[in-house]
């Protein structure tokens, strides 16, 4: 028997090739896709030519020098262009339509400040603080005060200590006899001067405190404060706090002493017109409100300081609510100063 294998097998190949024709089509295709990726990776690999190598031919060239006469035209066009009708570069409706939004951008910006400042003010009070949760203890301060706390002189160097009496005498004009009777009232209570039941805007009464009740160091009977003499003479004034009552009833006195050096070099301490401040100068109702006050003082003279001795000391606020030893506030409730008094 003579079989023919082979037609029948190239019969079913060639019924397989109609059937299936694209397979080979996509190799074709797909051998296509690698050999032009292997062409361009030979081309990306390939030597670069000579000319490739000339660098200069890549550089920027320089751009030609302008003339003035060419900037100047250039700047006469760019403010005024005849040709498109231009202002720096903008037509005379954009001109219009930028400066509108700028307008209406700075009066809407202005509009807002104006309702935020005035609610701000219709929301706080010009005669005292709409919220006071706390009130600090008061500080204390002195005159006078030129070179920092240091007070050095000569008695017999009458350069020396002048500057200390000037001082003096400008810190106390306001408390002269004559614009203290002008001005204030004379108070006689030892209590505190409530005046809570005025209107708020109503003016308050101050009560007189006269530079004479200084004594000796007023001023008046001695013009140099006991300088001249080696007896040197300081001012001690509490600061001012709106609505504060110091001590809780009681007045706030004052002490002083020796914080550094000899205790023995300080001697004998005066005070006028006493060592205390009165109550009645209290409480303190602001600026608008209590216009004439004058606020009270306690004069400290040292009348047996020892010549030639260095001696720091501390004079300080006594009494009920009063911080007076803070290390950080160096003036609250007290103040330190020096002694350097030579003969």
């Amino acid at each position: 028997m003579n079989m023919e294998p082979s037609s029948t097998e190239g019969g079913a190949e060639e019924t397989l090739l109609k059937n299936h024709p694209s397979p080979p089509h996509k190799v074709i295709l797909k051998h296509g896709q690698e050999l032009e990726e292997e062409q361009e990776e030979l081309a990306e690999h390939q030597p670069l030519e000579q000319e490739d190598l000339n660098f200069e031919r890549w550089k920027r060239r320089p751009i030609p020098q302008r003339t003035l006469h060419q900037k100047i035209d250039d700047l006469k066009k760019y403010l005024w262009n005849a040709e498109t009708n231009e202002f720096m570069g903008r037509s005379g409706k954009s001109w219009s339509l930028i400066l509108l939004f700028y307008a209406a951008l700075y009066m809407f910006l202005a509009a807002m400040f104006g309702g935020c400042l005035f609610c701000l003010m219709w929301s706080i009070s010009p005669y005292h603080p709409t919220y006071n949760d706390r009130v600090m203890p008061p500080g204390m301060t002195m005159a006078p005060h030129l070179e920092g706390h240091e007070i050095t002189f000569n008695a017999s160097d009458r350069k020396s200590w002048k500057k200390y009496a000037r001082s003096m005498d400008e810190y106390l004009r306001p408390y002269n006899d004559g614009a203290q009777d002008r001005k204030n009232i004379r108070c006689s209570q030892d209590t505190y001067f409530m005046q809570d039941d005025l209107e708020e805007s109503a003016e308050r009464k101050a009560c007189q405190f006269k530079r004479s009740w200084l004594g000796d160091c007023s001023g008046l009977r001695d013009p140099h404060y006991g300088y001249s003499q080696g007896r040197p003479c300081i001012l001690l004034r509490m600061n001012r706090i709106l609505g504060y009552l110091p001590g809780q009833g009681k007045p706030i006195n004052v002490t002083c002493g020796v914080k550094k050096g000899p205790p023995e070099a300080l001697g004998e301490i005066q005070f006028f017109p006493k060592s205390i401040f009165d109550m009645k100068y209290y409480p303190y109702y602001g600026k608008l409100r209590h216009v004439n006050y004058s606020s009270p003082v306690v004069a400290v003279r040292f009348a047996g300081l020892q010549y030639d001795t260095h001696i720091q000391v501390q004079c300080k606020l006594n009494g009920k609510g009063i911080i007076n030893d803070s290390p950080t506030d160096r003036y609250l409730g007290s103040v330190t100063f020096s002694f350097d008094v030579g003969a």
